[in-house]
């Protein structure tokens, strides 16, 4: 009965302990700005989060600067690209 109730204890433990929040990119915005946050404190630490609210790498490193933080493009933004030439079927002699 003993190692069945530990064993239960060491996965619950396994499972709080796991960092719960999703990670989010909004499609609808193309930039990205990576916020570092720092560690310490008790219980340790820190993280980062990404805010997808941005039109354009400028408006972002504006508002980054100063910040312990990084701009990049949205990996899940839909581009704007023109779609591939069409293939014409070939002609069958």
């Amino acid at each position: 009965m003993r190692l069945p109730f530990l064993t239960l204890t060491a996965i619950a433990t396994l499972f709080v302990a796991a960092d719960a929040s999703a990670q989010t990119y909004d499609p609808r915005y193309p930039v990205c700005m990576h916020v570092y946050t720092p560690g310490g404190g008790f219980g340790g630490g820190g993280g980062d989060y990404f805010d997808c609210s941005f039109t354009s790498l400028p408006q972002c490193r504006a508002t980054a600067s100063g910040r312990s933080a990084s701009c990049d493009l949205n990996p899940y933004y839909a581009f704007d690209e023109p779609p591939p030439p069409r293939r014409r079927p070939k002609k069958q002699h």
